[in-house]
């Protein structure tokens, strides 16, 4: 009997060495709609060095906290400014230790590349805007994320009222549930005009870049990252890391974002 029942515990642990390992959880990332181009082929990158996955869920980052803050289960984190990464980690949604700044962008006024229609593709930045901007709107609407909530809109916002022209156009906003949707407003034709981040423009062909909104006409644009506390996949950390890591780089420059230096997440 003893024999037998040796030779039934062998024979199960030899079923189960040979039997292929479990493929690891992907690490579910909740990221800023406008960091799609670039964390799509960052982590396809990790992906293949590693065999590990990540899935990826875009959206506004104010969509995005509140989802986590209601348990979703997200593991990682990216949000398009502080304001939104701040209430997640006020929240208690934070890995504590984990935050990091991230990413920089810089924000700009876009059009539809095919034809000039009414924008000025040497438009400046300069006095007298709100009266000008209405002119090349001549009636349309400029496309904006939501200029409450979604940090790309409240950029937008900002810079305008620094610079003299929200009054004049925020009766023509035509205010989008994230900057992607605002981007794709105008590659359709159905905004004459639009308030994106830099990195989205250079994503769509179908855009022109008008002007550049001044660094100092709106606060910082940096996109902090973090791992969620209620997260388990032990991968997390070490995408954060890969995201920070030179090899990583490349992917996120290409875009136009400017890479934040700093140490390594913990792997």
């Amino acid at each position: 009997m003893r024999v037998s029942r040796r030779i039934l515990v062998a024979a199960a642990l030899a079923v189960l060495a040979a039997a292929p390992a479990r493929a690891a959880e992907p690490v579910l990332v909740f990221a800023a709609a406008s960091l799609k181009n670039a964390l799509d082929d960052a982590t396809a990158s990790w992906t293949k060095e590693t065999g590990k996955t990540a899935r990826i869920s875009y959206a506004g980052s104010n969509a995005l906290a509140k989802q986590i803050e209601a348990g979703a289960p997200a593991e990682v984190f990216i949000s398009a400014d502080q304001a939104w990464m701040d209430y997640a980690e006020k929240g208690g949604s934070l890995k504590p230790g984990s935050r990091f700044d991230f990413l920089r962008n810089a924000l700009v006024l876009i059009a539809p590349a095919a034809g000039t229609g009414n924008a000025d593709p040497q438009f400046a930045l300069a006095p007298d805007l709100g009266s000008r901007l209405a002119k090349l709107l001549g009636g349309g609407k400029i496309a904006m994320a939501n200029t409450d909530a979604v940090p790309a809109g409240k950029y937008g916002k900002a810079a305008l009222e620094a610079l003299g022209g929200w009054d004049a156009v925020k009766g023509q906003v035509a205010q989008a549930e994230n900057v992607r949707a605002a981007l794709l407003l105008v590659a359709r034709g159905e905004a004459p005009l639009g308030i994106v981040y830099a990195t989205d423009a250079a994503a769509d062909p179908s855009v022109r870049v008008v002007a550049t909104f001044p660094a100092d006409s709106h606060p910082p644009i940096v996109y902090p990252a973090a791992q969620t506390k209620a997260g388990k996949n032990p991968d997390a950390a070490a995408l954060l890391g890969y995201l920070r890591s030179p090899a990583a780089k490349p992917f996120f420059e290409r875009q136009g974002f400017t890479v934040i230096d700093g140490p390594r997440a913990s792997q």
